[in-house]
């Protein structure tokens, strides 16, 4: 179960650290520069973290899959930045693909 708290930090840190880059305008503005770098930093760390006991291609998948969705939420609030139909398709299809993953996986259990 830490595991899956170390998975979730290191999805937050990598979620507020693209928020940031998009905001750094190509590492021109210092502070949201810094919040990039140790965003991404700790976002590694925790997920150096959670391999210790989940797989490596289900902790990916899981931090793709829930980093996208939350990517695209920040993106919406911080940027207007509002997906069409075909994204929020995709985006669907994604979180379904990580609840396959996580219900259905003899691979997550390990």
């Amino acid at each position: 179960m830490k595991s899956y708290l170390f998975l979730l930090l290191a999805i937050i840190a990598e979620t507020i650290a693209t928020s940031a880059l998009k905001s750094s305008a190509q590492f021109s503005k210092p502070i949201p520069s810094i919040i990039t770098v140790l965003g991404y930093g700790c976002a590694f760390y925790f997920l150096s973290l959670t391999l210790e006991k989940i797989p490596v291609g289900i902790a990916y998948a899981i931090w793709s899959g829930v980093g996208i969705i939350l990517i695209t939420l920040a993106g919406i609030v911080l940027f207007k930045q509002v997906p069409d139909l075909p994204a929020i398709i995709g985006l669907v299809l994604i979180i379904v693909g990580v609840i396959v993953i996580n219900v259905f996986s003899k691979t997550a259990a390990h």
